[in-house]
């Protein structure tokens, strides 16, 4: 099982960036797919974004679409959410996520509840 560790949140102006890392322990890092959720104050966790385990396919949640973009380094075991013109909903607190690759991709990942998780980091947008 894949060990997660988050960085990069912090408190931000609206319409700013935040580059937020995901790093995976082990050597099998590359046979899993993974991805973003985040759970706000008083609200369920959701879906964020999601990769292949070669990064070649990707999936968003309708609601940060075209503003964040997720990749991955598989030599460094590390996956990124680049966070664009922010906004002060998608204050939460951020958690990575995986699943091996051979169970299914992005929508297992968005789907099932049998994932990895890290820990979180907390991304304030402040209006």
């Amino acid at each position: 099982q894949v060990q997660l560790v988050e960085s990069g949140g912090g408190l931000v102006q609206a319409g700013g960036s935040l580059r937020l890392s995901c790093a995976g322990s082990g050597r099998t890092f590359s046979s899993y797919t993974m991805g973003w959720f985040r759970q706000a104050p008083g609200k369920e966790r959701e879906f964020v974004a999601a990769i292949t385990s070669s990064g070649s396919s990707t999936d968003y949640a309708g609601s940060v679409k075209g503003r964040f973009t997720i990749s991955r380094d598989n030599a460094k075991n590390t996956v990124y959410l680049q966070m664009n013109s922010l906004k002060p909903e998608d204050t939460a607190v951020y958690y990575c996520a995986a699943a091996a690759a051979w169970k299914g991709g992005t929508y297992y990942l968005r789907q099932s509840n049998d994932k990895s998780w890290g820990q979180g980091t907390q991304v304030t947008v402040s209006s």
